[in-house]
């Protein structure tokens, strides 16, 4: 259909498992938040489902900024919640059956297979988006799933499309049996408008800064062993933290006995992030699994070099001593050696690269551009078949 003002679009309902909105953060669900209120403000009629859990207002029914949401209550026992959970999605989308023409579902777990399986039988268009590489590992997408993985994975076959939000997942999901032409790179979103280039005064000393939750997957012990190391030569140089985790202790333990604790701030969790870009000069995500990270992205569009991991989703933005550096997974020299180059950098290197950091993160994943994609992808338009050649990182 047309993309004007008298378009009639799909309606979306937006599926997820977890709390809706978290109390303390989240990609998937920051990812719903930043395409819900852009699409309503443009005339979608778009809502949320999620569960009804800890850490998100305890109502069945609210607005978040002004979307609707509806949140499933269930027993929270053991063994015995997740079925009443799947029950209650189903009822729902039953119930709601008039209300919705797609239903884009933010995991490819159990709810996906609720609404994979309900989908066909209530006319409905399916869509799962795949957003990290657990699932391609550790899931039911996973080539060692078990009986149960590839009867889940049988029931997810049923969906008319599949989101992928990196090169990397994209070309992975046909040696999963998932049907190429049902296949859409589509990442996620920036809102390049909240983090406009700030004048910093100086980029002396070297402020590298890493947001998110605080867990092992994230690779955090390696950095602060790599930043321990360039200090001697960079002594100025500061790292701060942002986020909580079940890590924390054991990094602070591990800041205390690399003796770097005038060099490192943990901020626990922070809502405000924008004063804390505008602050930095450097982005750090040395993870060691991803999808595609929100940091990565917010921190390229507030014009900072990143220095990352050459993982899913990293590898498809960060383009290696023109916006920023890439290291191998668990490469501890590698890291240290990019942190090095990153804060040697002189001023006009530093704002070239940031400029760069954020042409490319528009270009590739702004709000509008993959808003049309997703668009086309609702209304069921034909899209480019996905590559099965896995990047090298260094495009």
């Amino acid at each position: 259909m047309s993309r004007d003002d008298a378009t009639v679009h799909a309606r979306v309902l937006m599926v997820l498992d977890g709390p809706y909105p978290p109390e303390r953060g989240g990609g998937a669900e920051a990812q719903v938040r930043t395409l819900t209120r852009t699409m309503h403000a443009r005339g979608f009629q778009v809502a949320v489902v999620a569960p009804l859990t800890d850490h998100a207002p305890k109502l069945e029914f609210s607005h978040v900024d002004n979307v609707p949401v509806y949140r499933l209550r269930y027993p929270q026992i053991r063994f015995i919640g997740g079925p009443a959970l799947w029950l209650a999605l189903a009822r729902f989308l039953v119930r709601h059956r008039d209300d919705f023409d797609v239903w884009h579902v933010h995991v490819a777990r159990q709810w996906g297979v609720v609404c994979a399986l309900l989908g066909p039988w209530l006319g409905k268009r399916v869509i799962i988006k795949v957003s990290g590489s657990w699932d391609l590992e550790m899931g039911a997408l996973s080539p060692d799933s078990g009986w149960r993985g590839r009867l889940v994975r049988r029931v997810l076959m049923r969906a008319d499309a599949w989101q992928a939000i990196s090169h990397r997942i994209a070309a992975t999901l046909p040696s999963r049996g998932i049907p190429p032409q049902r296949i859409a790179e589509i990442p996620n979103a920036v809102d390049a408008a909240r983090f406009l280039l700030p004048e910093r005064d100086a980029i002396e000393p070297t402020r590298f800064l890493f947001i998110g939750r605080l867990v092992r997957e994230k690779g955090l012990p390696a950095l602060l062993a790599a930043f321990a190391d360039i200090l001697p030569r960079h002594p100025r140089a500061h790292l701060t933290i942002v986020g909580t985790g079940p890590q924390r202790a054991h990094l602070e333990a591990d800041v205390k006995a690399l003796g770097i604790g005038s060099h490192v701030t943990f901020t626990g969790h922070r809502s405000d992030i924008e004063p804390l870009l505008a602050d930095a000069t450097i982005g750090v995500l040395p993870s060691r699994m991803e999808g595609l990270s929100n940091t990565l992205l917010e921190c390229m569009a507030s014009g900072l070099p990143m220095v990352a991991s050459r993982i899913s989703g990293n590898e498809d933005f960060v383009r290696h001593r023109e916006n920023g550096w890439l290291f191998e997974v668990g490469d501890r020299n590698g890291l240290a050696s990019c942190l090095d180059e990153a804060a040697s950098l002189d001023r006009d290197r530093w704002h070239a690269m940031g400029e760069s950091a954020r042409t490319t993160v528009i270009r590739q994943a702004g709000l509008d551009g993959v808003l049309q994609r997703l668009v086309a992808l609702y209304d069921g338009e034909p899209q480019p078949v996905a590559s099965t050649a896995v990047p090298n990182g260094s495009a």
